[in-house]
């Protein structure tokens, strides 16, 4: 990637809504260029898509938190597939240390998060454990991933 690459995937993390002669004068490139050069980072996978960033506090989902979330040896691909279809898990990770899973999850409420907990995750295949923190409030949410990483390019 060069200069105008990572110039371009900035400015579309920071606003992914703008028009290709708006984002071509903000890097400095006319339209046509600037949309060539997009259509190649999204062929190259460096921008995998486009989404509107909801606020889950204005949808009702006040209770944000995590999930360690320990299974049996056989389980993981069972877990992974009722993970990738259940709605209130937002994101899955596998872990390394206690847990082989780290999952974000919303919830209306402690009660609400609660009956999730019992009757929802516990039941996915493989659970042996569930380990929830709670999260009292976000200091930062969806951080900028093109200029850290263009930083960190040469290290």
């Amino acid at each position: 990637m060069d200069r105008l690459d990572w110039k371009i995937i900035d400015a579309l993390e920071r606003d992914g809504r703008k028009s290709f002669a708006d984002l071509g004068e903000t890097v400095g490139l006319s339209k046509s260029p600037c949309w060539t050069r997009v259509r190649s980072l999204e062929e190259q996978g460096i921008i995998r898509g486009y989404a509107a960033r909801l606020d889950p506090v204005a949808l009702g989902l006040e209770v944000q938190s995590f999930v360690e979330v320990r299974i049996s040896l056989n389980a993981h691909a069972d877990f992974e597939a009722a993970v990738m279809a259940h709605p209130a898990v937002v994101e899955c990770h596998t872990t390394a240390g206690d847990s082989d899973y780290m999952l974000k999850v919303f919830a209306r409420s402690v009660d609400h998060l609660d009956e999730l907990l019992r009757y929802d995750l516990s039941k996915l295949p493989g659970v042996h454990r569930l380990a929830t923190v709670v999260c009292l409030k976000t200091i930062k949410r969806q951080g900028q991933l093109a200029e850290w990483a263009r930083t960190t390019e040469q290290r």
